[in-house]
């Protein structure tokens, strides 16, 4: 392997959702992500938090097997796991086990509530977690009810992103002569931190506390998506003067003094109404040909299947083939540690006998 993380050993115990895809983070990255398996797991190859692992199955309601697992963290740097709290303790896999074992270990433990509060038991998914921490407040239109951006901002912003980041701090805490810690990674504290901006806002008196009425949540007719003649769609984010000056120019409102309103937020509806009515008189090509690759600010809103064949992605390979597989490619970049082309997800298990083996002997 190589790429920046290089020579790191991470447990990953399989789940779904913020742990594989930090497990994928630091695979991208070069670490050797081991991916402990049910006897009865099944991985889809197509899956891209599952590429570029190693995989072993382990039946842990088997005591021999916990003793096996034990073994092969004993070999590790980090351990990543999802579960509710409590669950890996009740397995005799806890962090006071398993540090006593490796005192060096980086336990990495991922929920949407995290490890204590009233709520730490409770069963939740990404909505849940983004409406307690405030951040779903503020996503949707005005006088619309809250729109959940998928699963972004809680599950891989608010919780994969930060765990990466967390065991990448952890793992370099270590290599500088520290111990091995214990790293709780609560979705909800995540995406409260996400959304740090928008309250320092709120609390200045520079961003009204609701919906789609401010600078950057669909408030300003500036900053907003636009359907287009052919039923697809635009995204303008014309903030700066200049920038806005621009636009204006390209869509024929320089001398129109409506839009000279640009920062006032009583203007912003009727503007709006005439930008829609505007980019409703042309095809979504016809846009990109009078505003892409200038500044005002400008990009198609392209979906799944459009975005790997833009030229900018193409150009960059944001998306790459993996085994036949059109996924997103690792990010960020590295100038010197490049990590090799990503994998596919390996058949369950594959890697079982050789692992343990592996691991048996370095015991």
């Amino acid at each position: 392997m190589s790429g920046p993380l290089a020579g790191v050993r991470i447990i990953e115990m399989a789940g779904i959702g913020p742990g594989p895809f930090c497990g994928m983070m630091l695979a991208d990255h070069g670490a050797e992500v081991i991916r402990v398996e049910r006897p009865d797991a099944v991985v889809d190859r197509h899956d891209a938090l599952a590429r570029s692992r190693r995989s072993i199955v382990l039946d842990l309601k088997d005591a021999d097997a916990i003793a096996q697992l034990r073994g092969l963290v004993a070999t590790a740097d980090g351990l990543i796991e999802g579960f509710r709290p409590g669950v890996m303790e009740r397995l005799g896999l806890g962090p006071d086990v398993l540090l006593a074992d490796n005192p060096k270990l980086v336990y990495g433990r991922m929920t949407g509530w995290g490890q204590t509060g009233p709520l730490a038991q409770a069963a939740g998914h990404d909505i849940n977690y983004v409406a307690l921490s405030g951040a779903l407040h503020g996503c949707g239109r005005a006088g619309e009810r809250p729109t959940p951006p998928m699963n972004l901002l809680g599950d891989f912003g608010g919780g994969a992103m930060m765990l990466a980041f967390a065991m990448a701090s952890a793992l370099f805490h270590v290599a500088r002569g520290g111990s091995g810690q214990v790293i709780d990674c609560a979705i909800t504290d995540g995406s409260a931190l996400l959304n740090a901006m928008t309250m320092s806002f709120v609390t200045a008196g520079e961003w009204r506390d609701e919906r789609g009425v401010n600078l950057l949540d669909t408030g300003a007719h500036f900053y907003d998506s636009y359907e287009c003649a052919d039923g697809k769609y635009i995204s303008i984010g014309a903030i700066e003067p200049k920038f806005y000056a621009l636009l204006r120019e390209k869509l024929g409102l320089e001398d129109d003094a409506a839009f000279d309103r640009q920062l006032d937020a009583a203007a912003w509806p009727l503007l709006k109404t005439r930008l829609e009515a505007l980019f409703r008189t042309r095809a979504r090509d016809e846009w990109c040909a009078l505003l892409e690759g200038t500044d005002a600010c400008f990009a198609p809103v392209l979906s799944v299947a459009e975005a790997p064949g833009h030229p900018h992605n193409a150009a960059r390979d944001t998306f790459i083939d993996v085994d036949g597989l059109m996924q997103p490619a690792p990010a960020p970049r590295f100038s010197v540690t490049r990590a090799d082309r990503p994998r596919a997800a390996p058949p369950v298990g594959a890697d079982t006998v050789e692992i343990l083996q592996s691991a048996n002997m370095a015991g």
